[in-house]
């Protein structure tokens, strides 16, 4: 299939790359022109602009915010205006259920289509082709990006036939993560206070109650203090948090926790942290109980 793909930061990079291994024909864009070399020497077409990436049956965006993909999708010289009739636009950003919304609306009224497809799943899982994708919009269109949305995850998860309703599961799945790096950030801090060795602990944990992935994969972010260079950087982290409140207040759930988790994202950015992986709030319990502990 012929497919666009812009934005080539650290997810987007593996994700274009696995969708040129699995035999599509893909044209880069990003706004840093040098992100798009290593994709050039694997076969990719780089676009010099954004109209240049929607000349396919579908464009992929994956932009690090609600800013960054409403200038490239209702701009002067963007996605609305070039894409053909009938071509889908399909979204893995982590974006707010608001912009979901208006860019299916917008879409639809272009006679476009729009599929929400955000991703689980850190850098590393994006170049092995293991993340897990969250997929909504029409079924016609879902249907026709499957074969795509294989390429780049291990799994598809198709929610809803509102596009928006995926953005709304991504939110809430990075609240869960956030929540777990925080209560294991105070659970290590307790035990290393104690005078229990962080490592020990994580492995007495992951060995038993939380023998999952996710406790691995953070835990050990948190017990060696490795918060560079950032997978997923924190102020990512806490503009989702930010997006999942504003869910919240828009349907009426109280989410006491994900305000503790707006303020730790605050705390971590007030004290420098701007560049450290959003696993860096686990260390705010430590540094709160006194420095090095454990």
């Amino acid at each position: 299939m012929k497919v666009g793909f812009i934005g080539l930061g650290q997810m987007g990079s593996g994700m274009a790359l696995n969708l040129l291994g699995a035999g599509h024909e893909v044209t880069v864009y990003n706004r840093s022109a040098e992100k798009c070399e290593a994709l050039r020497e694997k076969g990719a077409r780089v676009a010099a602009r954004v109209a240049e990436a929607c000349g396919g049956a579908a464009v992929f965006t994956m932009l690090a915010d609600d800013a960054a993909l409403e200038g490239v999708a209702f701009g002067e010289g963007g996605i609305l205006r070039h894409l053909a009739a009938g071509a889908i636009h399909v979204a893995s950003s982590t974006i707010s259920v608001d912009l979901s919304r208006r860019l299916a609306e917008a879409h639809a009224k272009a006679g476009q289509a729009f599929v929400a497809a955000p991703v689980f799943g850190r850098p590393e899982a994006a170049a092995g082709r293991k993340l897990f994708v969250v997929a909504a919009g029409a079924e016609k269109a879902v249907a026709a990006v499957t074969p795509l949305l294989e390429a780049i995850g291990q799994r598809t998860f198709v929610v809803s036939d509102q596009p928006e309703m995926a953005n709304l599961v991504k939110l809430s799945g990075n609240f869960l993560i956030a929540s777990v790096i925080e209560a294991l950030g105070e659970a290590m801090a307790l035990a290393g206070k104690g005078g229990i060795d962080r490592h020990q602990y994580l492995e007495i944990l992951t060995s038993t109650l939380f023998n999952v992935p996710l406790y691995k994969t953070y835990g050990g972010l948190i017990a060696d203090r490795k918060f560079e260079p950032a997978g997923f950087a924190a102020p990512l982290g806490q503009k989702d948090v930010r997006l999942v409140l504003a869910a919240a207040e828009t349907l009426r759930v109280p989410m006491p926790l994900a305000s503790l988790l707006r303020d730790r994202f605050l705390t971590l950015l007030a004290r420098g942290g701007d560049k450290l992986d959003w696993s860096a709030i686990g260390d705010l319990p430590r540094q709160d109980a006194g420095g090095n502990l454990g």
